[in-house]
């Protein structure tokens, strides 16, 4: 598809709203699928953590 102008592009012949909505959510998405794990894995690894400290602690 070949667009004269920027604002061409970005209003994708009256369909950009949906066009650029889509691409946003599906980053948006992917994002939080890398992140919310990685904050479960160190959320993890603090709770052991803290968990052989205090069994040390009592020992």
């Amino acid at each position: 598809m070949y667009f004269d102008s920027f604002s061409e592009f970005l209003n994708m012949g009256g369909h950009g709203l949906y066009v650029w909505l889509a691409y946003g959510l599906t980053i948006l998405l992917l994002v939080i699928n890398f992140i919310l794990p990685i904050r479960h894995k160190r959320k993890l690894q603090q709770e052991q953590a803290r968990k052989l400290r205090r069994e040390q602690q009592s020992q």
